[in-house]
């Protein structure tokens, strides 16, 4: 036998006596381990775990009532000639209902009667303003196409001073239903033409786009007030828009012009953002207005709470800019 082999048998006899050491070993830890755990005897009676607390969950918020117009509080002035403008802009996500909201709300706060109404299928300024449309038995819908009054559907004082015509789902088959109708051009004219005299601004959320509701609020409006983003595409499809003006001008109504042109989503930080806004005024001239609504997070959320930028934020930037707005609007008349 050699010397490796002798190494691996001495190897394996002390591996086994290794192994019995070490179990020993193991043994007498534990031991020492358990003699010094503390026993205690929990009391059923007493709450000595924390218990749970509840997770803090976002207050919800309470939506706008929904009340009739024989409801509306009584008004505090004299109502002068009522000017009706549509907010309009064939391109989406141009602060179109964030516009129409501010503005109104801002109006409104100034001693103005207001009535915002919602022409949008989408329904944001319904909901921007807290109104919950799952509980709207009528809305801008049944006035253009099942004849009820509009006196029936307006929910009065969603803020001091403005009232809401909303819009719900059902307004997207409005334009399909409309095609057969007589005078389809002419409904929201008669419709919302026995409330002059009763406000000093109404004022037309449009759509998207440059449909039969569009069309509509053509009509029945008497200027327009254009939003639009300080962004590379900013004036993209206002040449169609104006098209579609000088068309309705020509055809449906006569007193149909450019009431103003609203630079939104402004960020004075940015070279792009002064070249459109340069751009824009060298394009639409004394139209354009010199407030500049800026882009900020507060304009963003206050929808999701229901509440104007008036009400959410009244010191912020966007709140100070929607009243500058409201005074603009006063002084041009």
């Amino acid at each position: 036998m050699g010397f490796f082999d002798g190494l691996r048998k001495d190897k394996k006899q002390a591996e086994p006596v290794q192994q019995e050491q070490r179990v020993q070993e193991d043994t007498v830890e534990d031991e020492i381990a358990i003699e010094h755990i503390e026993v205690v005897e929990r009391d059923p009676h007493s709450s000595t775990e924390s218990e749970p607390q509840p997770v803090e969950s976002r207050p919800e918020i309470e939506p706008t009532p929904i009340r009739s117009y024989r409801e509306k509080k009584p008004v505090k002035h004299v109502v002068g000639q009522t000017k009706i403008m549509a907010i309009i802009n064939q391109k989406g996500g141009v602060g179109k209902s964030t516009t129409a909201i501010n503005l109104s709300a801002a109006l409104g706060e100034m001693g103005k009667q207001v009535l915002l109404v919602d022409l949008d299928p989408q329904g944001n300024s319904s909901s921007g303003l807290g109104v919950e449309k799952s509980q709207v038995q009528n809305c801008i819908y049944d006035v253009l196409l099942n004849d009820v009054p509009v006196e029936e559907v307006i929910i009065p004082d969603v803020c001091e001073g403005l009232d809401l015509v909303p819009a719900t789902i059902n307004l997207a088959g409005a334009e399909v239903e409309l095609v057969s109708e007589m005078a389809r051009e002419n409904r929201l004219k008669d419709a919302i033409g026995a409330l002059r005299g009763k406000y000093d601004y109404i004022f037309i959320d449009c759509p998207p786009s440059l449909g039969l509701l569009t069309v509509n609020a053509l009509v029945a409006a008497d200027k327009l007030l254009i939003p639009i983003q300080c962004e590379f595409y900013a004036l993209e499809g206002v040449t169609k828009l104006l098209d579609s003006m000088k068309r309705v001008k020509t055809r449906l109504n006569p007193t149909l012009d450019i009431y103003g042109v609203l630079m939104t989503m402004y960020d004075g930080r940015t070279t792009l953002s002064r070249q459109v806004v340069e751009e824009v005024r060298s394009y639409f001239g004394r139209l354009v207005f010199e407030t500049l609504i800026p882009r900020t997070v507060k304009l963003s959320e206050a929808p999701s709470f229901g509440q104007p930028i008036t009400l959410y934020d009244p010191s912020g930037k966007g709140a100070q800019s929607y009243m500058s707005l409201a005074k603009e609007v006063i002084a041009r008349g």
